[in-house]
């Protein structure tokens, strides 16, 4: 088992010569810092000023990470993923930093749009995902955590904001979707897993179709999965829960720093895999009221969940267990994992090309800042590339 995931025949074998070649050119980019940086300051510059660039961007990152620049436009890729490689999809409208009722109202409807998708597609498409700042306004979410009182103008717009999450959670409910609900930053959290958490009460009750998201690089999301499985049982309901490392550690340093307030974030890295390796074996020892959707691009992490549910008799194709990579990321877990028959679903990102460069951009910062997955990525390219004679 231990070297299923250097299989780059099965790894790669969705990608043609020139896509292999993409990949290596952008992966090559991406392990310089310096790079990454000059290109995401003139990313967003290029996008302020409204130049011609989507072109370029579109050709090469947009369409390594990304699926397309709407749903319908994923459609190709996601029937190629699942009819080659049975790697399902989960369509992601990763447009961020929207402000307006409008644009949360337009958001709530892309969500409905991406369950009606998954209902049409359940083999190729079993999830549907949203953020929760997709539906409502940063600050809310933000003052609500923190106790604060609402003024009668913001008690409605948070009345619209729980409205919002109920309809996309009843929807999927009712169609028998999947809907994993993103984690953000720690200081918005607090409220949205209160909300989540009523829409677990509501909605799970036969099985986990709503799914929070606990990011363990926190050094207290050990801790909320217990006390929430202690609520589950005492109530009566499944537990869906995506577990992920987690995705704003600078951002979370920097304003712990700065306000003066113990980090949230785990001392390094050794203790974060600690955190997740514990979190996804305490889900394994309590499956029989907990759903998980193991998102990681950590292959000793993947090992060890094949190892736990081995020794816990959990089929390989149980729906109660998904593993979950990025699109253009991790092929050789992703591609390796479900030729074994286990459950695997890759996060396919689309929107309008300048509406998703923040999320490009964060993709392309976050793999600089995790050197050893951007070699490992290198290696097991150049690797295909020479059984290829290319």
């Amino acid at each position: 088992m231990e070297n299923l995931f250097n299989n780059t025949e099965v790894a790669f074998a969705l990608k043609n010569n020139r896509e292999l070649k993409r990949a290596h050119f952008l992966f090559k980019m991406i392990s310089k810092p310096t790079l990454v940086k000059m290109g995401s300051a003139l990313a967003n510059f290029a996008i302020k000023t409204h130049l011609p660039v989507t072109g370029i961007i579109r050709a090469t990152v947009f369409d390594h990470f990304c699926g397309g620049i709407s749903e319908e436009d994923c459609l190709s890729v996601v029937d190629k993923m699942y009819a080659q490689g049975k790697v399902a999809s989960v369509l992601d409208y990763s447009v961020e930093g929207k402000e307006t009722e409008e644009q949360f109202d337009a958001a709530l409807n892309m969500t409905l749009k991406t369950i009606q998708f998954a209902q049409e597609r359940p083999d190729s498409i079993p999830f549907a995902v949203f953020k929760p700042t997709g539906f409502g306004r940063f600050d809310m979410f933000v003052k609500k955590g923190e106790g604060k009182a609402f003024t009668a103008e913001e008690e409605k717009e948070w009345e619209r904001i729980v409205y919002r999450f109920n309809v996309a959670c009843q929807y999927a409910a009712e169609r028998k979707v999947l809907l994993l609900i993103d984690a953000e930053h720690s200081w918005m959290q607090d409220a949205a897993d209160e909300i989540v958490l009523d829409m677990m009460r509501k909605y799970n009750r036969e099985k986990a179709y709503i799914y929070n998201t606990a990011q363990l690089y926190r050094w207290d999301r050990l801790q909320y999965l217990k006390d929430l499985h202690v609520i589950a049982k005492a109530e009566g309901f499944h537990i869906g829960m995506k577990v992920v490392r987690g995705a704003y550690m600078e951002i979370e340093r920097e304003r712990a720093a700065e306000k003066g307030y113990k980090s949230p974030i785990c001392v390094d890295k050794a203790a974060t895999d600690i955190n997740y390796d514990a979190a996804v074996t305490y889900m394994l020892e309590n499956m029989d009221c907990m759903a998980l959707f193991a998102g990681t691009h950590n292959e000793k992490s993947s090992y060890l969940i094949m190892e736990l549910m081995n020794q816990h008799k959990i089929m390989h194709n149980d729906q109660r267990l998904f593993f979950g990579q990025l699109y253009g990321m991790s092929d050789n877990i992703s591609f390796n994992l479900a030729k074994a028959n286990y459950n695997v679903a890759k996060y396919l990102p689309f929107g309008p090309v300048r509406d998703v460069i923040p999320y490009l951009i964060r993709r392309a910062e976050e793999n600089t800042s995790v050197a050893g997955q951007t070699n490992r990525e290198l290696d097991l390219i150049v690797t295909e590339m020479k059984r290829r004679n290319l």
